[in-house]
């Protein structure tokens, strides 16, 4: 893309020895570089191609260059991980600290959207829809390093009786955003197969939502499970106006031709998020909350909901062991508590059996903002991205991020 952007820098991997390749010229500390190098640490600096430095540099010398990271983890912590290798346009930075070399990718804006909307979904999704998610990426990753999104990233309340904790978008301290999940799904090129992406970043340059002057904190889930979510049930207490619940009649859709067009491959190894059932036996929940917690609740005997969001999903879970209980939240603690990885959402009712429990969900994700599925069925109907953006943000306007105070 040859107009100007802005460039961030994006947290790829933290690892003790880092392998890559660089195709096209690359330039690090005035010499050129090319193919397969590998980095590891020694006393505290990057050594790497001859070179030994805290902090070295590659230097995309091309509009084609382009390196390719071996076994990035992806899906950290949810049920979906698994390692792969990536691809990257922009240059790569590596950063000696004591937990590992730190890998980051110096890259432009709409260069990096166009790879998180190929990330987050199949490129073969409708454009509309591309489009509309192209400019909620845009909005949150501004809104996050610009201070109009910033939470208090985490919290805690931390009591005998109640242990309620968040985590949302932190500062980090060597880069903008992180790769993954927690921030927004980047995976590089490597998912960039057709040019779908890059023509709904064309069309939607610079566009952001905004409400009242600022760019709105554009959250968006997997699939809200027909009732979307406030911004309070799974974060800090400070509800956003153009975040609201309501009911979406668009995310109930078992249409496989529209979750292959909407889902990245391994994503459509999930096929029961709207409405999902988990069970376990009494032993079996009571290993996993002592495993997730280091605490020995003794046999788990009840989980009681004690206030739920709008949408369903619970805000706080009484759990109820035979030596220990405790009030438990938010909406992420409580689907990390329940799992060896993460239940799908929060949004679920519990069902007490002679052998344990039943968990009846619904849903994917904390729900608020955007509902990819039910976004996804809009742009199959023939709604623009504006009707798309308008119809989960309510009350945001759609403006040139030029035309704000960033």
């Amino acid at each position: 893309m040859d107009k100007p952007q802005r460039h961030i820098t994006v947290g790829i991997l933290t690892a003790e020895k880092v392998e890559f390749v660089l195709y096209g010229p690359y330039r690090c500390c005035g010499e050129t570089a090319e193919g397969s190098m590998t980095a590891t640490l020694q006393d505290g600096q990057v050594s790497c191609g001859g070179k030994t430095a805290r902090r070295l540099v590659f230097e995309a010398d091309g509009p084609d260059s382009f390196f390719t990271l071996k076994d990035v983890t992806i899906g950290v912590d949810f049920h979906w991980q698994r390692r792969e290798n990536q691809s990257f346009k922009g240059n790569l930075i590596l950063l000696a600290e004591a937990e590992g070399i730190i890998v980051i990718n110096d890259i432009g804006i709409e260069d990096y959207l166009t790879c998180v909307i190929s990330s987050e979904m199949s490129t073969e999704a409708p454009l509309e829809f591309l489009k509309a998610h192209a400019v909620i990426s845009r909005s949150w990753l501004l809104a996050q390093i610009t201070g109009s999104g910033k939470s208090s990233g985490e919290g805690k309340k931390d009591t005998p009786k109640e242990l309620v904790t968040w985590q949302d978008h932190e500062d980090h301290e060597f880069f903008d955003v992180c790769a993954d999940d927690h921030c927004q799904r980047y995976q590089g090129i490597t998912k960039v197969k057709t040019g779908t992406a890059r023509e709904a970043i064309e069309a939607t340059w610079g566009e952001v939502l905004a409400y009242e002057g600022k760019v709105c904190d554009a959250r968006f889930s997997k699939c809200c499970g027909g009732k979307t979510e406030i911004f309070s049930t799974c974060w800090e207490d400070d509800d956003k106006p153009y975040l609201q619940s309501f009911k979406d009649k668009f995310c109930d859709t078992e249409d496989a031709a529209i979750l292959a067009n909407v889902l990245p491959d391994f994503d459509q190894e999930t096929r029961d998020f709207y409405r999902w059932t988990v069970r376990y036996t009494y032993r079996e929940l009571s290993d996993i909350v002592r495993e997730r917690t280091g605490l020995n609740w003794g046999k788990i005997v009840d989980l009681r909901p004690i206030e739920r969001g709008p949408s369903g999903r619970i805000k706080r879970l009484k759990i109820v062991g035979s030596r220990k209980s405790r009030i438990v939240g938010k909406e992420l603690t409580i689907r990390r508590l329940l799992s060896h990885s993460h239940l799908y959402s929060s949004a679920f009712e519990v069902e007490k059996t002679e052998e344990g429990f039943v968990l009846h969900g619904k849903g994917w994700g904390h729900g608020v903002g955007m509902c990819q599925i039910g976004a996804a069925v809009m742009g199959h109907l023939g709604y623009t991205y504006k009707d798309i953006l308008l119809y989960y943000y309510r009350g945001a306007e759609i403006v040139q991020e030029d035309t704000l105070s960033l």
